[in-house]
């Protein structure tokens, strides 16, 4: 297969993959955030997992609020990825290689769906700042626990808060920790 086309289809497989895994870290992250699950997105996020996450469940039970099921199919999932990536790209790697390389990536994920979230908490900001939205409403949720701290040591100053920008940056600085761990380039 060319390169071209091998990094085509590897761009479509991570894609795909890591669409649902944000899906899956949802369902992990908003017990954790106290996001109400009487929200529709809260709802169809439940909706499109647990057809995978329930059977896991039977077998796998929860500890304490740790959402063990979750966490493995997340983890099968980004372990299968990474196997599909190496077999269209050719290459071969160990269990124990894949297996760290998926753990790092699932929590590199996580970092990202939270970037991600404030960010768009931010331009939400500017343009709906007291509307109601499930959206906004799952937004809001998923990022007060995390700007909090940041809030406390940087209070908003004539109306602007910059508490965001702080803690993008030490997410992203702990993004570049974590992702040195990678034994694996995927």
């Amino acid at each position: 297969m060319p390169s071209n086309i091998a990094s085509a289809v590897v761009f479509i497989v991570n894609s795909l993959a890591q669409l649902y895994l944000f899906v899956l870290l949802l369902r992990l992250w908003l017990p954790w955030l106290g996001a109400d699950f009487r929200n529709p997105i809260a709802q169809a996020i439940l909706k499109l997992t647990s057809p995978i996450v329930i059977p896991v469940r039977r077998i796998v039970p929860p500890l304490g609020r740790l959402d063990t099921a979750t966490v493995l199919v997340a983890f099968i999932i980004q372990y299968i990825t990474i196997l599909l990536i190496l077999l269209i790209l050719g290459q071969a790697a160990g269990f124990a290689p894949i297996a760290i390389t998926a753990l790092v990536n699932l929590v590199l994920l996580s970092l990202k769906l939270f970037v991600f979230a404030i960010i768009i908490r931010v331009i939400l900001s500017w343009f709906a700042p007291a509307g109601y939205n499930p959206g906004i409403a799952l937004i809001q949720t998923m990022t007060d626990r995390i700007l909090a701290p940041f809030r406390r040591i940087i209070p908003p100053m004539g109306g602007l808060d910059i508490s965001p920008i702080f803690a993008i940056i030490l997410i992203m600085a702990l993004t570049i920790v974590v992702a040195g761990l990678k034994p694996l380039p995927i």
